[in-house]
């Protein structure tokens, strides 16, 4: 076997990956719940080379994410089910079907009209899998929130059932109004802690995220970038406080809480005389 730019030489080194008695152990061991972890994990590494703006990496993440595709399709086509063609076919079929504007006759669309038609869309085709597969919608919850997979991250799923719930009319109309809804989750907090009720102040945090997630949405702000944003700024200006107390011959445990301080704040200045630089 041989490195090819073809998707075909891929799809020959997963078979022989997977091939009883020639093949690798390891993936001949693995099933769609075995793999699934890695794929998620390929995704979010994906998502990270995108946040550091790393684009030579972004093309090896890729093609780990690829992998997985790949992986998933030959499991399936072992068991007779569909093979990486259907799946190409599949995605094709859908991206034409969802973007008549640019394949069909829908003419010119503002992006705020395609993003509605893609809904519409979205919800026909939903309508049609169940009407032509029922015996797959058997014991799956209904309803305007049902699809939204309890496998996402806490944040991303909190962001797709308020959108769900937006579609019907379930909904702020004014970032200012969940703003207001923040301060009264964080002032519920604040009395349970006062209450020395920390189980039902920790509950009420879980209420404080949702409405901080909705925020987000309303101000056109993805959490989950924004938070792994904040995280790697906690990681930078943590590393120069470590850094400039090794200057000074000591660590972390060796400082006081107001010496980090300073020096949180003086990287803090140094960020922003950066990037006004």
């Amino acid at each position: 076997m041989t490195p090819s730019r073809d998707i075909s030489r891929l799809l020959e080194i997963m078979a022989a990956l997977r091939t009883p008695g020639t093949g690798c152990p390891w993936d001949l061991e693995q099933n769609f719940a075995s793999i699934a972890p890695y794929t998620i994990e390929e995704a979010y590494e994906v998502a990270d080379a995108i946040a550091r703006r790393d684009l030579m990496d972004l093309r090896e993440e890729l093609g780990d994410l690829l992998l997985q595709v790949v992986f998933h399709a030959r499991m399936a086509q072992e068991r007779k089910a569909f093979d990486f063609g259907d799946v190409v076919a599949g995605i094709t079929k859908k991206l034409v079907r969802r973007h008549p504007h640019v394949f069909g006759d829908a003419g010119k669309l503002s992006a705020q009209d395609v993003a509605g038609l893609w809904v519409r869309i979205k919800s026909e085709e939903k309508a049609e899998r169940a009407a032509s597969r029922p015996e797959a919608r058997a014991g799956t919850p209904d309803g305007t929130l049902a699809g939204v997979s309890v496998t996402l991250p806490a944040l991303t799923r909190a962001v797709k059932l308020q959108a769900k719930a937006s579609e019907v009319g379930f909904d702020w109309n004014d970032p200012l109004a969940v703003l207001k809804k923040i301060r009264e989750e964080a002032d519920e907090i604040e009395a349970e802690i006062a209450a020395g009720n920390h189980p039902k102040a920790g509950y009420e945090v879980g209420d404080l995220l949702f409405a901080v997630v909705n925020l987000a949405r309303h101000v056109d702000a993805d959490p989950e970038a924004m938070l792994r944003a904040t995280n790697l700024k906690f990681e930078q200006r943590f590393a120069a406080i470590e850094h400039a107390l090794a200057q000074r011959g000591k660590s972390p445990q060796q400082a006081s809480l107001e010496e980090m301080d300073a020096l949180w704040n003086e990287a803090k200045a140094a960020e922003k005389v950066n990037s006004e630089g």
